[in-house]
């Protein structure tokens, strides 16, 4: 393919009029050859620059595209303290901005939105539903007090030509603050992007006061919007760098999820658009959804009947735009071309160059304070020596020059420059009337004030660094009121799609034919269970062999299918118990028998669980969720000289391997069969799980603290701060409530203790009680609406220290003071002090220490890791180097008090 350079003149396109000419020549020479080569470049390498320096590239200096800056330089023509009518504004942009009303209204809105440098009157829009503004000429602005304090100074703004050549527009505004970062910016050039996330307002400030200290500081994206962000992958703003970000997502009841605020960049419109669509693709089951967004974000989902709120909700992360993941790019102009720069590094530009702002606009005040003075000091002169008289007598405009500067001569020895003419004209200038009311003490006090304006000036001058930060910290106070962080920070989990993916559709199997999917018929094969579309199914043939694959509509696997099953990746608890022969029978190959887990595979790939001699056969084959072991008896055929002719096997007695493990030998002779002897039960031992305080989840991957070991009974003690207690299942999708206190495995015979203050009594109760089960939330402090929860703790022996004017001791032993009741009951009256406080004392804990102590073999090392939930387990080393848990972890929950 031939490039632009090696093209002939012949081969070169044409324009209309260079074919017009062709066709008037006929077959006559061409008289004039247009050359092309080399435009292409030239005109896209100025276009591009155009639109990357022009319109889509914020600059460094204020944070602002040139259509931003000449909306706000426009405004800030049109000031006169009163509303604007938006169309108005727009057309006098248009004097600056050469590309149209429509780009000018729709970037006017965008700024609008952000409530920090426009005052805005009528309908804006809304970017939680994405509603459009009111046509222009409905809706009105102004410079609000921010915008005319930060962003403007016409003394130290650099001015440059409009594109016609009639008006002057700013370079870039004087911004003395760090707007770029509050704002964002997102543009599209010509082979460059820009995506610069929002920040707080307060956390500008404070980070832009650390660097003129010298200190780090941290920037993370704070957005209108709200929701719950994972940054940690942040990369500075930088290319490369990634966050998610989430919805916060209230459950209602069991039947209903609230979203009450919703990721950056995603509408309410948007986000519904999505929910119904992974509705209809079956990954979620919900009735309906219901938008009831006004001021505040309020989008309700309805479930369907039997669907778990929990599993919904890290669906919707998974499947629509609850969760949504960003990409910064922070790219700015600087020095006339575009540049990456980290957001870090932006605002200590900022920090500097405000600082230098500042420094420009104290010389420029001194130095308009001197002249005053000097002017003030010849004033003073002029009329007090009266040498206004010796002019009286001049005829020439030079003799009168001339005359004052003799005058003033003798006296301006004090002042710090030279008199000019510009002075003595000025002079001459001033009224009869003034000279004749002149008062030489009113004169003398406004040179001593103008003496301490300069003295203040000259010493915010030598103390820059701390003047800038003053001006910092006045405009926070000033403008940082209810200006706090919406965005909450929070690391996420990884959520599995595969896990939350809603089990609607439901997989038949045909075993004796091979064929395994969603779609088959009713009566084309049984029913295997449910699954969701994007679930993975295993299957185990006869010849020992297994694969895994992704769930389609109709799948063949081979005829004589031996077990169907959905397969879920990592599952440590489904066990399969196989016996198999190896080889041909007869042909001297060995029975052989093994226990084994699937816990990852390479799908679609077949996999031998025998040693993969050609025609062995499967024998006995179980899959058992629970890790169940049943015993079976394998009866021999009769062979001369074999005595025996039954072999019983216990799979509970065979360890549990890999699926490429070959297994054990049962016997070398031919079996004829095999057959259950007993059913077994689990051979695992209870699910160990740990609770991560980062993310707020559980999970059994040995990440935060250990809550112990739980059985198919076992149950969960969450508490709140409502002064409520709930049971739930430990199940690994639980969202747990901002509210929780505390977190433990029930033990119905532990005594919980609180302290509340009950409402209607108007007192401080202690009470004393155990976790009963419940259906729900049970409430365990007064219902009134002034009770609430002082102090709780699962202390095995609580004492608490109370200071109440009404109490004559300070330490109360809480096990003698009241026994332990229903949960129902109020307590026993301790105090009615309504400012008595309560404080849980270090001492003995019969549930925790006295298992520690009963260990004598055991040295206790550090504790892994620290929870703000519940009290530190203790891991213990036993004598074998092995490592354990203590009582103390395991089996008994540690004391913990929370003190509201």
């Amino acid at each position: 393919m031939m490039s632009e350079d090696d093209m002939s003149a012949d081969d070169m396109p044409m324009d209309d009029e260079n074919k017009q000419e062709n066709g008037a020549q006929g077959n006559g020479s061409m008289e004039r050859v247009l050359r092309v080569q080399g435009m292409y470049n030239e005109y896209f390498l100025d276009y591009a620059s155009y639109v990357i320096l022009e319109r889509a590239v914020p600059h460094l200096d204020d944070g602002l595209k040139p259509v931003q800056r000449r909306i706000l330089h426009s405004l800030k023509e049109l000031d006169d303290g009163r509303f604007n009518k938006v169309a108005n504004a727009i057309g006098n942009t248009m004097k600056y901005h050469p590309h149209g009303d429509a780009s000018i209204g729709d970037a006017m809105v965008q700024i609008g939105q952000r409530e920090l440098v426009l005052d805005c009157q009528g309908n804006w829009g809304n970017i939680h539903t994405g509603d459009s503004a009111a046509a222009p000429r409905y809706i009105e602005t102004r410079l609000s007090p921010f915008a005319k304090d930060a962003l403007f100074n016409a003394k130290t703004t650099e001015w440059l030509s409009s594109y016609d050549g009639r008006n002057l527009e700013p370079k870039t505004l004087p911004v003395k603050f760090p707007l770029l970062l509050q704002q964002g910016a997102e543009g599209i050039a010509v082979g460059l992007a820009c995506k610069i996330l929002p920040h707080n307002f307060c956390e500008l400030i404070d980070a832009s006061v650390a660097h003129l200290r010298g200190r780090s500081f941290k920037l993370l994206p704070d957005f209108p919007t709200g929701g719950v962000a994972d940054c940690e992958g942040y990369n500075d703003g930088l290319r490369g760098g990634r966050i998610r970000v989430r919805a916060k997502i209230r459950k209602q009841d069991a039947k209903t999820l609230v979203v009450e605020e919703l990721p950056y960049s995603v509408t309410t419109t948007s986000l519904i658009d999505t929910i119904l669509k992974a509705n209809d693709k079956g990954k979620i089951k919900i009735k309906k959804v219901e938008d009831n967004t006004a001021s505040d974000v309020e989008v309700v989902i309805h479930l369907a009947p039997g669907v778990s709120p929990d599993k919904t909700i890290d669906a919707l992360f998974a499947f629509t735009n609850c969760q949504v993941r960003i990409a910064p790019n922070a790219c700015v102009i600087r020095n006339n071309r575009p540049v990456f720069m980290g957001v870090k590094d932006m605002l200590r530009h900022s920090a500097d160059h405000t600082r230098e702002l500042l420094n420009r606009e104290l010389k420029i005040r001194k130095a308009e304070l001197l002249e005053q003075w000097h002017f003030a000091s010849l004033e003073k002169i002029f009329i007090e020596n009266r040498i206004y008289r010796d002019i009286e007598e001049c005829e020439t405009w030079e003799q009168i020059l001339t005359a004052i500067h003799t005058g003033l001569k003798p006296h301006i020895g004090h002042l710090l420059r030279e008199v000019t003419d510009e002075d003595v004209t000025r002079l001459t200038e001033i009224r009869i009337k003034r000279i004749s009311k002149f008062d030489s003490d009113k004169a003398d006090l406004k040179i001593a004030a103008l003496d301490t304006d300069i003295e203040e000036v000259t010493n915010h001058l030598a103390h820059l660094t701390d003047y800038t930060i003053e001006w910092y910290k006045q405009l926070k106070k000033k403008y940082g009121k209810g200006r706090g962080r919406k965005t909450e920070l929070k690391a996420f989990e990884m959520i599995d799609s595969r896990k939350v993916a809603v089990a609607n559709e439901k997989l038949y199997a045909d075993l004796k034919e091979g064929f395994v999917g969603i779609g088959l018929a009713r009566g084309e094969g049984q029913l295997i269970g449910e699954c969701s579309s994007i679930s993975d199914v295993i299957v185990f043939r006869n010849d020992g062999t297994m694969q895994v694959a992704r769930v389609t509509g109709k799948a063949f696997f081979g005829r004589d299918l031996l077990h169907v099953a959905v397969w879920k990746k990592g599952d440590k608890r489904t066990t399969y118990n196989l016996i198999y022969r190896d080889g041909k029978p007869g042909a001297g190959g060995k029975t052989m028998v093994k226990r084994f887990q699937v816990t990852s595979i390479t799908r679609d790939k077949n996999y031998a669980l025998t040693k993969g001699t050609p025609s062995s056969q499967v024998l006995w084959f179980s899959a058992n969720p629970n890790g169940e072991a049943e015993e079976v008896s394998v009866l021999l055929r009769r062979t001369p000289r074999l005595k025996k002719l039954r072999i019983d096997v216990d799979f509970s007695k065979l360890a549990i391997r890999g699926r490429g493990a070959t297994g054990n030998t049962v016997t070398k002779f031919s079996v004829r069969k095999i057959e259950m002897r007993r059913e077994g039960s689990s051979t695992l031992a209870a699910r160990k799980i740990w609770y991560d305080s980062t993310v707020r989840r559980l999970n059994t991957e040995e990440r935060g603290k250990l809550l112990g070991s739980f059985s198919a009974s076992s149950k969960l003690l969450v508490v709140r701060s409502t002064g409520a207690y709930e049971l739930i299942e430990p199940e690994l999708s639980t969202h747990f409530p901002e509210e929780m206190i505390h977190l433990a495995q029930w033990d119905p015979q532990r005594p919980l203790t609180a302290v509340h203050y009950d409402g209607e009594k108007a007192a401080y109760y202690v009470k004393r009680f155990v976790a009963e089960p419940s259906r729900g939330v049970a409430l365990f402090i007064g219902e009134s609406n002034d009770s609430r929860l002082v102090l709780f703790t699962d202390h095995g022996a609580p004492e608490v220290q109370a200071k109440a004017k009404d109490l004559s001791i300070a330490a109360i032993d809480l096990v003698e003071f009241i026994g332990v009741k229903g949960y129902k009951a109020r307590g026993k009256r301790v105090s009615q002090d309504k400012r008595a406080k309560f404080e849980l004392l270090d001492t003995f804990d019969p549930y925790v220490d006295a298992a520690v102590e009963a260990a004598p073999s055991i040295e206790i090392a550090d504790v892994a890791e620290s929870s703000e939930l519940t009290g530190d387990h203790d891991v213990a080393s036993s004598k074998d180097g092995s490592d354990k848990l203590s009582n103390s972890g395991d089996a008994e929950q540690t004391s913990l008090f929370t003190v509201l």
